[in-house]
């Protein structure tokens, strides 16, 4: 029993430091936009014509596109420019007004399947440093995804975070296709390990 006691006192102590660091964090450390964003994400009608203009105008775009979507180019939220950065950061939303929910459903799936992939492909590695370098990229390629959605549909606060391999953007686009094939070289050389 006495081996417990320096432990929940310990977990004890980091709940309690983490209680009262959140206010301190919030005030001292957190820039005034940052603490915009995330009182937008907890009240999104707090500022809905200023921080909260981009997650506003992507819920309506995403809501106007309704089950079918209005078809290629033919979104009026995005097409006019009403929501911003909608070629890189809000794309999820451009995607859902013009193709729908269906349009939507269809980019999830293909995300969950190559997430799923990306996850055999790690799971059949020999090496640890193969295995881990998978999981890795696995990881690396969900947390963008999840983000970027849940900013867009107003879950997550707007953090400048692109959809993986959608986005505009040279950087984004290169950096998701180093890390897929950096996989696939890995993948390509399993058979190798074995033999040494």
């Amino acid at each position: 029993m006495r081996h417990h006691l320096p432990l929940s006192l310990s977990v004890w102590a980091v709940v309690v430091g983490m209680v009262f660091g959140v206010d301190f964090f919030f005030n001292q450390v957190l820039q005034p936009h940052q603490r915009k964003r995330i009182e937008v994400l907890i009240n999104p009608s707090a500022d809905p014509l200023g921080v909260g203009w981009n997650v506003t105008q992507s819920k309506i775009a995403i809501g106007s596109g309704g089950l079918m979507g209005k078809g290629f180019l033919e979104g009026t939220q995005t097409k006019f420019d009403f929501v911003p950065e909608q070629s890189t950061d809000f794309i999820f939303c451009t995607v859902g007004e013009e193709w729908g929910w269906m349009g939507s459903l269809v980019v999830i799936i293909l995300f969950m399947a190559l997430l799923m992939r990306l996850v055999y492909v790690a799971e059949r590695q020999k090496s640890v440093f193969g295995r881990t370098y998978g999981y890795c990229v696995a990881s690396i390629f969900f947390f963008h995804f999840a983000v970027n959605v849940g900013m867009t549909i107003g879950l997550a606060p707007v953090v400048g975070i692109p959809l993986p391999l959608f986005s505009y953007g040279g950087s984004s686009l290169w950096s998701f296709t180093i890390l897929l094939f950096i996989m696939l070289a890995i993948d390509a050389y399993r058979k190798q390990d074995l033999v040494r």
